[in-house]
């Protein structure tokens, strides 16, 4: 009795001994490996070429920026064949990274970030298909868990490539880390390539018959689902907004959606303190600074693992509030002038961030449509994450004139409040019933 509850409650198993799952999942793990070496040379590269600060940090925003096209972006991956722009996807940005081969001056630097908005602008159409792909791939019953265990996987690379990375670099400079990045994109490609999509996964006329489409099956954020819909829906700008209207129309998704843009708007602000909080809090050099991510990322490692679970437990609003609750908590505990608490502080923030990310992608994958799920998704990245952007460079300006304390009061405050509006959300109205 006891062994069949823990699989019941537990999906990781039934989720890597999924053929399809586990593969998607290891070219997850390879292609991150990958990414998040790259992000981090890319900065140390323009840095060492230029010697400009601004420059480097532009390396950020060269790959951030195609997220400002989701809606449009997810608008095309909803009519093109999902596998099929993972593999190209991949393959593309592989043939692209040889180009940095060439990057050897200053006068060269621009070829790099032309690179890496490419580079970004394939990874928003990659994310887009892949929401709207995982729901038949995996089923609605394992959606929590496979996010999870994505967002594991990822923040693992996280941990791990970065230091591989720097030390490459440091030996060899940047070439063999692009390199080493577009290998890791051509084997991704062929995972994705083998993996095996039930029914027709070629795209569907606006308004024809879906065989690719779950019709008659349901799901939901909140457990009320909704029948999945064929076909591809409006072309041209409505079919652009048509991702924007479906989270707008969604009273599950809604609420959802906004706390993301919120929290993560709170997320930059914490993010921009960091360096404040290691020297004017913590009295720690800057390298401390790594090692508060460290534990961060251990704490986003075991969210991904237990979110699943979690999510079979609660409603998705009080998982999502719980997430941001712990998060808010987090980042007063790093106001606290105490390394323990500085520690503590870094894993609550780990923890709590990705229940908050995880939910609203988790969400909108039970309740849109899969016709029009990648521009839904695709919208939903754009809403959750550009705040976070936006939120590092106002943040960075902030710390010249504010106190790091009163600013991490304030976050902590308004992520608190962000976790009980979720709470009071699910309270019935007078009147309705």
């Amino acid at each position: 009795m006891r062994t069949r509850i823990a699989r019941e409650t537990w999906g990781t198993g039934r989720v890597l001994r999924d053929r399809n799952a586990g593969l998607y999942l290891l070219g997850v793990v390879v292609s991150g490996f990958g990414t998040s070496a790259m992000w981090l040379v890319s900065g140390v590269w323009v840095k060492s070429l230029t010697g400009s600060d601004s420059l480097a940090a532009l390396t950020v925003f060269a790959l951030w920026a195609p997220l400002l096209a989701g809606p449009a972006l997810g608008a095309l991956a909803d009519r093109l064949p999902r596998r099929l722009v993972l593999v190209a996807g991949s393959l593309v940005t592989a043939a692209l990274l040889p180009l940095l081969l060439l990057v050897d001056s200053a006068e060269r630097v621009w070829l790099l970030f032309v690179v890496l908005f490419v580079y970004g602008t394939c990874g928003v159409l990659h994310d887009a298909a892949e929401a709207a792909l995982v729901p038949r791939v995996v089923g609605a019953g394992l959606l929590g868990d496979f996010n999870g265990l994505r967002l594991t996987a990822s923040e693992g690379m996280k941990l791990l490539a970065p230091l591989a990375g720097a030390a490459l670099f440091a030996r060899f400079g940047g070439a063999p880390v692009a390199l080493l990045d577009a290998v890791t994109f051509v084997l991704a490609a062929g995972v994705f390539a083998v993996l095996r999509i039930p029914g027709d996964d070629r795209p569907e006329r606006a308004g024809g018959a879906g065989k690719a489409g779950k019709t008659g099956e349901t799901g939901g954020a909140g457990g009320a689902g909704e029948t999945r819909e064929t076909g591809h829906g409006p072309g041209g700008f409505a079919g652009v907004l048509e991702g924007a209207r479906r989270l707008w129309a969604s009273p599950a998704l809604r609420p959802l959606v906004a706390a993301g843009a919120a929290v993560m708007f709170l997320a930059g602000l914490n993010g921009a303190s960091v360096y404040a909080v290691a020297d004017d809090v913590l009295g720690r050099p800057p390298a401390w600074v790594g090692v508060l991510y460290a534990v961060q990322g251990a704490g986003s490692v075991l969210s991904g693992l237990v979110a699943g679970a979690l999510l079979r437990r609660m409603p998705v609003a009080v998982f999502t509030a719980a997430g941001a609750a712990l998060f808010a908590v987090g980042v007063g505990a790093r106001a606290l002038p105490y390394d323990a608490a500085g520690l503590a502080g870094s894993a609550l923030i780990g923890f709590g961030l990705p229940c908050v990310l995880i939910a609203v992608l988790t969400a909108v994958q039970r309740e849109v449509p899969e016709s029009s799920l990648g521009r839904a998704a695709a919208t939903a990245n754009t809403l959750v994450y550009v705040p976070n952007a936006l939120a590092l460079a106002f943040g960075a300006g902030l710390m010249a004139l504010v106190d790091v304390r009163a600013v991490l009061a304030a976050v902590t405050v308004a992520g608190g409040a962000v976790a009980l509006l979720l709470v009071a959300g699910l309270r019935p109205r007078p009147g309705r019933t």
